[in-house]
C-alpha cells in the first residue's frame, strides 16, 4: 500500500525499520509531501473501509470514485493491491481498503 500512495505522489520516500520495532512486525517509516505553496500536506484525508468486523467489496463495475476521480481509492483484489482506477482497466472488483485524497 504505502508503494501504491508513493507511485500516486502522496508521500515523499518510505522506509521498512525492522530493528525500530523489536517486536514480532517491523515498522514502516514515511515522509510525508507536502504541497510548497500552501505548507499543508497532500493527503488531506485517509479514510479506512474495509474494516475487521464489516468488509466492503465491490465489483469491477461499482467501484467507487472518489472526489470523481480527483482522489484514490486502494482496492485489495484478486490480481494484488491496486488503485481503483487500475482495478476497472483489469476489470475486476475486490475489498475496497481506503480512502485517499
Amino acid at each position: 500500500m504505502t508503494e501504491i500512495l508513493y507511485d500516486q505522489g502522496y508521500i515523499l520516500k518510505y522506509m521498512f525499520d525492522d530493528e525500530a520495532g523489536k517486536g514480532k512486525q517491523g515498522v514502516i517509516k514515511i515522509a510525508i509531501k507536502y504541497d510548497p505553496s500552501t505548507r499543508k500536506p497532500i493527503i488531506r484525508e485517509m479514510g479506512r473501509i474495509s474494516k475487521p468486523g464489516l468488509r466492503k467489496y465491490a465489483k469491477a463495475d461499482e467501484l467507487p470514485r472518489v472526489i470523481n476521480g480527483l482522489g484514490v481509492a486502494i482496492i485489495s483484489t484478486s490480481r494484488g493491491v491496486m488503485t481503483d482506477k487500475q482495478a476497472r482497466e483489469a476489470n475486476v472488483g475486490g475489498e475496497v481498503l481506503c480512502y485517499i485524497y
